[in-house]
């Protein structure tokens, strides 16, 4: 249940672990070029691990990995580290997490077939390549680069998640043939139009909240999806969500709405987000008496949440409901 509205990110209730992570940690500061010489050596003391930790070593080089033949994660966080190499000979690895460094080219993944997870968030990325031989892969981190186009990623059949939140991306494109994808997370970009959705057909989790949308629109085929974040927008009509009939989560805040409408058939909604917009009459939270299941709403900053009896008259009309914005009901 959200406990806070104050941030985009705060808005993702995602069940993805990882992805909560991915979602709403504030962007890691800046790490400045370490003095000449001042990198750390990988050195090898269990050969037999399959499990290695390296974050926030100042390595500067993968190398010398070559001894271990049972690695399955290598967590390389928060280093210094300006290429992928030195990895052909780990065959076994299943996760590689190279989260904030300095890279720049995705390349040198062509032996790591067994690979599953794949995270290069907060690097120096431009385009999406290097990715043709992990055909296991079911969870691809790529936010906080400086990514412009979706690509280099229909191919993979086993897709389960792919983050590419907060880059310079314009248009949803190129992700066709990914049935297995569950959950889509392309927030903080360009966007200006929701489409070429429609072969996403198990997707369950769709964030492309910061954005330049205008429009609900093309989301039909999208019948499994759960949750939906459109917060950061220009929205002004809430529309075309018939087919969202299993929707538990529906952001819509900071848009420019003005009527509560068109959610009547979400029998499973729990969470509606519809704060910093235009609303002003009580007649669209009446609306609302029909979604049983709702236990959250957040309707501050609108015109309505002036009313100086706002809690009690919303507790009054949804009596389901548990909390109202950033306070729980008593």
């Amino acid at each position: 249940m959200a406990e806070n509205k104050d941030t985009p990110m705060d808005n993702n209730k995602v069940n993805e672990e990882n992805t909560m992570e991915h979602e709403s940690s504030p962007p890691p500061a800046t790490t400045p070029p370490p003095p000449e010489g001042d990198t750390q050596e990988i050195i090898i003391v269990n050969e037999n691990t399959e499990e290695l930790d390296l974050n926030h070593g100042r390595i500067g080089k993968i190398e010398n990995l070559e001894p271990l033949k049972n690695l399955e994660r290598l967590y390389l966080r928060w280093n210094l580290i300006k290429k992928i190499e030195g990895l052909g000979t780990l065959c076994t690895l299943v996760e590689l997490e190279l989260y904030d460094n300095q890279i720049v080219v995705i390349e040198n993944l062509d032996n790591l077939v067994n690979l599953e997870i794949l995270d290069l968030s907060f690097n120096r990325i431009k385009e999406i390549t290097g990715l043709q031989n992990l055909l296991k892969l079911k969870k691809l981190f790529l936010s906080s680069n400086k990514i412009n186009e979706i690509k280099n990623v229909n191919h993979l059949p086993k897709l389960e998640l792919l983050e590419l939140g907060d880059n310079r991306i314009r248009e949803i494109k190129n992700l066709d043939g990914l049935k297995t994808l569950k959950q889509l997370y392309l927030g903080k970009n360009k966007i200006t139009k929701i489409q070429n959705l429609e072969d996403l057909t198990n997707l369950e989790i769709l964030v492309v909240q910061s954005n330049r949308i205008t429009k609900i629109e093309n989301l039909e085929e999208l019948r499994e999806l759960e949750q939906l974040y459109l917060s950061e927008n220009g929205i002004s009509v809430i529309e075309n969500l018939n087919n969202q009939v299993k929707l538990q989560t529906l952001d819509l805040a900071m848009n420019r709405i003005t009527i509560i409408e068109n959610v009547r058939h979400m029998s499973d909604l729990e969470e509606l987000w519809l704060n910093d917009n235009q609303i002003g009459e009580w007649s669209s939270v009446e609306y609302l008496k029909q979604n049983k299941k709702l236990v959250t709403i957040y309707l501050e900053r609108n015109p309505l949440a002036s009313d100086s009896a706002y809690r009690r008259k919303l507790k009054l009309i949804l009596p389901s409901l548990q909390q109202i914005d950033a306070t729980l009901c008593r």
